[in-house]
């Protein structure tokens, strides 16, 4: 008897052995449907959601980059080619971009997802199709960075039109954008995978977000930073696309690209694995 109590246990039910949640990713073109789903869904609220998307970041560029641009003026950023001046406004421009992508990622990763996930049954209706789990997150991560994508080039529009910068880096910028989206949606789904219900997010935002963004020199240079503090700041997520960003808007070519890349590459990558591992033990629930 512990012997056959064994083997039910170590197979599961029905005598099968079930794969382990650490498995990677199996992903099939099934994702495409699914991505579709959720945009024909959202372009009935398109403009409410970009108005929303894009009124905070511009009130923080208005407000920051005008206003305190004026007492502040100039900021001496480090280059390559030595210290180089640069006005406040597009300082602040060219990390609260990367600032929305972020926070436009991670709203539809968290919010969006976890009421599809969990509030209204949609993922347990697709599944019922011959649709994985693994293609259900994979799409819901392709959603967000598209959501961030249309957020972000609706706010590069506006800063075009005030004349912040017209580097025609700026087109280098927009795929690179796009990178930083997919990285923190994969990050956004880890806790929407862990998450009981919406109050969980707080922890998310109040422990991980808010302070990654003062650390990330949107605000100020890193250069400003006490050492030890600047040795993290430097391995962050979101210091990383900024440091890829912001020379374009200078029109220079960002130093330690590949770095920086590689940053992101590691951090959507891990965190992809991460949240499909724990979305899997989840549904096994």
């Amino acid at each position: 008897m512990t012997t056959i109590a064994s083997h039910t246990d170590s197979t599961g039910a029905g005598g099968r052995n079930e794969p382990s949640i650490w498995a990677l990713p199996q992903v099939s073109l099934r994702f495409w449907p699914v991505f579709l789903r959720n945009l024909l869904v959202w372009r009935k609220l398109a403009i409410p959601s970009l108005v929303g998307n894009i009124a905070e970041p511009l009130m923080w560029l208005v407000a920051f980059g005008y206003g305190m641009g004026a007492l502040v003026g100039q900021v001496s950023i480090a280059a390559p080619d030595g210290n180089v001046q640069v006005p406040y406004i597009l300082f602040l421009a060219s990390g609260s971009i990367c600032m929305s992508a972020m926070n436009a990622a991670t709203f539809e990763a968290l919010y969006s997802a976890f009421s599809r996930m969990h509030i209204q049954k949609t993922w347990d209706g697709i599944m019922n199709a011959p649709v994985g789990l693994d293609d259900i997150v994979f799409a819901e991560m392709l959603w967000a960075a598209f959501k961030s994508l249309f957020t972000v080039t609706a706010i590069l529009g506006v800063m075009l039109g005030l004349s912040i910068s017209h580097s025609p880096k700026l087109l280098v910028a927009w795929p690179i954008l796009f990178g930083v989206g997919i990285t923190f949606a994969c990050i956004a789904l880890i806790f929407n995978a862990l998450a009981k219900g919406y109050d969980f997010f707080t922890y998310y935002f109040t422990l991980f977000l808010t302070p990654m963004m003062f650390l990330s020199g949107v605000f100020f240079p890193l250069e400003q930073l006490p050492a030890l503090v600047r040795a993290v700041a430097d391995w962050l997520p979101l210091s990383s696309a900024v440091a890829l960003v912001r020379p374009l808007f200078m029109d220079r070519w960002p130093a330690d690209a590949l770095r920086h890349a590689l940053v992101l590459v590691v951090y959507a990558s891990g965190s992809f694995w991460i949240a499909l591992a724990l979305t899997r033990k989840r549904f096994r629930r």
